[in-house]
């Protein structure tokens, strides 16, 4: 059974999706099979990964809501071993139309034991809300990744999304861990950016990934090629910056026999 692993922040904008299709394409050239499942109606995942959601035919919408074979809705990427279930706009309807179904948390998780067997990670993306399903997405999930923008409202919010995953493990998911706090959008220039790291480190310890994502042209140019930041510049900071994430969660997750001081990845080349 491949590990399942939700990215999710109610606020917007805190690098969610670059998380999802960067660390995917990662742990992908690191030889391991990986699905990204979008579950965002803004579908920027889809777009990322190079298909337009306009010409998307079935996606993570009719397996929810119209229970069709995950199978059938899986398309490739020009990564290899990293694979998509894509989103389109009508995944906005899926929470209304979810209200009377039984079980209505646990939709996603019936998708995802379809084909968990299939892959070695699957990694959700989550909208930017804590709404129904996003909570099928921390139901269907083994852990969660929380992105944290290094800057000023960092932390507003967070501990309500910490109650909401802490709501899920008590009556919905007892398995469900904190996968880990990523500190995303880092400017070593700031002082504030800086101060913000520490605050976190500081409230939340161990929670907090080693790794840190640095603010980067190339992460921002990427999805607009429909490529991961891995396929467009391999030797950027971005890139090894997901790499180093990667490492780091096979390390913790004892699927890699490298010693701790090994994973990661000097700096080849800032760009």
């Amino acid at each position: 059974m491949g590990k399942v692993i939700s990215i999710a922040n109610q606020k917007g904008g805190v690098g969610k999706t670059t998380t999802a299709i960067n660390l995917g394409a990662a742990l992908a050239v690191l030889e391991y099979k990986t699905l990204i499942i979008d579950a965002d109606p803004q579908a920027n995942a889809t777009s990322g990964l190079g298909h337009d959601p306009r010409n998307v035919q079935t996606s993570i919408y009719e397996c929810i809501i119209d229970e069709i074979d995950p199978q059938k809705t899986i398309i490739t990427s020009n990564t290899p071993n990293l694979y998509l279930i894509p989103a389109h706009i009508d995944l906005v309807g899926a929470e209304i139309e979810m209200i009377n179904m039984p079980n209505r948390e646990k939709m996603m998780k019936k998708v995802v034991e379809k084909i968990a067997d299939q892959y070695d990670f699957i990694l959700i993306d989550c909208s930017p809300s804590l709404g129904l399903v996003t909570v099928n997405a921390l139901c269907a999930s083994d852990s969660v990744i929380v992105p944290v923008q290094c800057e000023y409202f960092a932390l507003e919010g967070l501990g309500k999304l910490l109650n909401t995953i802490k709501i899920v493990q008590s009556r919905l998911n007892q398995s469900l861990d904190i996968e880990g706090i990523l500190l995303t959008m880092y400017d070593m220039r700031l002082r504030l950016a800086k101060q913000v790291v520490e605050e976190v480190r500081t409230h939340f310890q161990q929670m907090v990934f080693d790794t840190i994502i640095s603010r980067n042209t190339k992460l921002g140019e990427a999805p607009s090629f429909g490529e991961t930041i891995i396929m467009h510049d391999a030797q950027s900071s971005g890139a090894i910056n997901y790499l180093n994430l990667a490492r780091e969660i096979l390390q913790k997750n004892q699927m890699t026999k490298m010693g701790e001081s090994d994973y990661k990845i000097d700096f080849l080349n800032e760009k």
